[in-house]
């Protein structure tokens, strides 16, 4: 299979060096609400971690803070250091990080519908200076990877599946020869079989290219099996980490996240109150 060419060395495996470093951050939208507070989460290089949470826990602001999108949602990182590969990046522009590794794959694919399949992967390339021959054969590894994006290469994004139009988004990125994806909701409103073919895809890519991903889901048991470390996010806060097999044996993120109840429980009446339950906070 051809690989997309990379400007640093291939990952051979996980780095013990994070690529990424998120250390004690907080978040105020509109200089009133705080949204993040005192988080603090590392990506090795060339692994897969995955913030963990339920809709409003703080994932995708996670997410555009370490991206640099904020602004334009009228939020701001008061406090904290964001570090990827190597160098500070709170302060730098989404272009200059982008151009230095790291690329967000939105929460709903966000693809130009007006734009074919195979416009909106050279969309990903815009920033590259180094010629259409390099282009074109990064271009080719993407197909490789997506066969089904090869198909409908000429069709619109906005008239293909979501399933398609998450590959195409995921492509795109790949494009511009990412150190890091960070990727927000990718099973979002997509059926089971596609979010299994989503995810097996993301491996392929970590260990054939090296690339490393973090990945806010919301479906925990398929985060967790993909994944080799994770952080639970509640209302704004780390409340848990552990290495994803230890998230899985753990005994409350069974319960409210893998909906696997403890099996001597007779009666729901036995069950305690969620916020009560919260044995990671005690």
């Amino acid at each position: 299979m051809a690989q997309i060419e990379r400007e640093t060395n291939g990952q051979s495996g996980i780095g013990t060096t994070p690529i990424l470093s998120v250390n004690n951050i907080e978040v105020i939208y509109d200089q009133v609400v705080l949204v993040l507070k005192g988080v603090s989460l590392a990506v090795p290089r060339g692994g897969i971690v995955s913030i963990l949470g339920a809709n409003g826990a703080g994932k995708t602001t996670t997410l555009k803070a370490i991206s640099n999108l904020l602004k334009s949602e009228k939020g701001l990182v008061t406090k904290g250091i964001i570090e990827f590969d190597g160098r500070r990046v709170d302060n730098t522009t989404p272009n200059d990080l982008v151009s230095n590794g790291c690329v967000q794959v939105m929460e709903g694919r966000h693809c130009f519908a007006h734009l074919s399949i195979h416009e909106n992967l050279l969309t990903g390339a815009f920033t590259r200076r180094n010629g259409k021959a390099a282009i074109q054969r990064d271009l080719d590894a993407v197909y490789e990877y997506f066969p089904r994006l090869r198909e409908r290469r000429k069709s619109l994004a906005g008239y293909v599946s979501g399933g398609e139009q998450q590959m195409c988004a995921i492509g795109r990125a790949m494009m511009s020869r990412p150190k890091m994806i960070l990727l927000d909701e990718p099973s979002m409103g997509l059926a089971p079989k596609i979010v299994e073919e989503i995810f097996g895809i993301v491996k392929t890519l970590n260990e054939a290219q090296g690339v490393s991903f973090l990945i806010a889901e919301q479906n925990t048991n398929m985060a967790l099996r993909y994944a080799t470390y994770g952080y639970i996010l509640e209302t704004g806060r780390i409340v848990l980490d552990g290495s994803a097999d230890d998230l899985r044996q753990n005994e409350d993120v069974k319960e409210f996240y893998l909906g696997i109840a403890d099996s001597n429980r007779t009666s729901f009446r036995d069950v305690k109150s969620y916020r009560r339950r919260k044995r990671w906070l005690a």
